[in-house]
């Protein structure tokens, strides 16, 4: 494979920016082992956003020869209070997030996991900790607090000033002990991304490679707009990502049948407009990446069935008009049956997975 082809895999969707393409290519051009990671604050059940989209992305790396560290941030969802700081609890939810990837695909014989609460017992972690926090204005880091899904109005101690700053540690030291070359994170964590590329010099480091990956809009596509982001579009796609603390608003990965369909059927979906309409966002990133067409049926009098072998293909017919949002709707609820169905299928009969799941659906879930 040629560095052309691995360069497209990891730019293909869900990808939506990479910093810089320029220094991608050269990387790719010259190295020859290169690893990436994406981090997780373990909280919560799996919907589609933190389990399909991020395996699927996840898998396009593994696909292009990239080495790939899934970093379970144990000690990130306890400063963000999630799980109600319960650390044994946050544990727990690593480890059935490891086998929710599992579940969704990820060959987890092809990926290393590392945790938080190992990292941070070496002490060059602190140092890398202390020489950030000497380069950086307290204003420049409340900008960066976003990350932790908190606008900087929330900020109420120091902990979530701490979560920037170690989250730009993490980056570093990453690199040093593991070799990380590529961040690949979701939009929403950007702007910690950013902060390292920015003071990489300053402390001796070298910037770090960005890959961000679009955020699934949740199904009502509306809500109070936060205050995430100065840029309009990424501050919308933030603000109204799917998220596990707005139930109704994410399919998740163990929704029965009815619930998929009941969540779809309710779904706000405006005929003919594709910017912010979240079933087209699951036909885009979710269903045309785990189909090669994608088909929805229809009586003989609205039509008959169609067939789609592209999102291209499928966009123009919506866009124009001839595709009912309802007949859609039925469509995507009857796929993304199939695609979970295996999913549920693996929590039910493997035993340590469904023990997980048990523990963190019961498990009280803070924002």
């Amino acid at each position: 494979m040629d560095w052309q082809e691995r360069f497209e895999l990891i730019k293909r969707e869900p990808t939506e920016e990479i910093v810089t393409e320029e220094e991608l290519i050269e990387l790719l051009k010259t190295k020859e082992k290169i690893v990436a990671y994406d981090g997780f604050e373990p909280s919560g059940l799996m919907h589609l956003g933190t389990g399909l989209l991020r395996a699927i992305k996840l898998q396009d790396f593994i696909e292009a020869k990239i080495d790939f560290i899934i970093y379970i941030a144990d000690w990130f969802a306890y400063l963000n209070n999630k799980l109600g700081g319960n650390l044994e609890l946050i544990r727990k939810a690593g480890e059935y997030f490891i086998e929710g990837w599992k579940a969704c695909g990820v060959d987890v014989n092809k990926i290393k996991v590392v945790w938080c609460s190992d990292v941070i017992k070496d002490p060059e972690y602190w140092e890398i900790f202390l020489k950030i926090s000497k380069s950086v204005t307290i204003k420049r880091v409340l900008r960066a607090v976003t990350i932790a899904g908190r606008e900087e109005a929330e900020v109420k101690n120091p902990s979530l000033l701490i979560y920037p700053i170690m989250q730009a540690t993490d980056i570093f030291i990453l690199n040093d002990k593991k070799g990380v070359d590529i961040c690949q994170l979701g939009m929403d964590q950007r702007k910690v991304n950013m902060l390292a590329r920015e003071i990489a010099e300053e402390i001796g480091r070298r910037k770090p490679i960005a890959v961000h990956h679009h955020l699934l809009m949740g199904l009502q596509a509306s809500g109070k707009m936060g205050a995430f982001d100065e840029n309009e579009s990424i501050n919308k796609q933030i603000s109204f990502k799917m998220s596990k603390s707005r139930p109704e608003t994410a399919i998740f990965i163990h929704d029965s049948e009815e619930e998929i369909r009941r969540k779809i059927l309710n779904a706000f979906c405006p005929p003919k407009q594709l910017e912010d309409n979240p079933i087209v966002e699951i036909v885009r990133y979710i269903i045309f990446r785990k189909f090669d067409s994608f088909v929805v049926r229809r009586e003989e009098k609205f039509g008959g069935n169609i067939e789609f072998k592209s999102y291209d293909e499928f966009a123009k017919v919506y866009s124009e008009g001839e595709l009912h949002p309802l007949d859609l709707k039925n469509a995507v609820a009857e796929y993304l049956n199939l695609i979970l169905e295996p999913i549920r299928n693996h929590f039910e009969k493997d035993e340590k997975a469904r023990k997980l799941y048990e523990i963190v659906k019961n498990a009280s879930i803070t924002r």
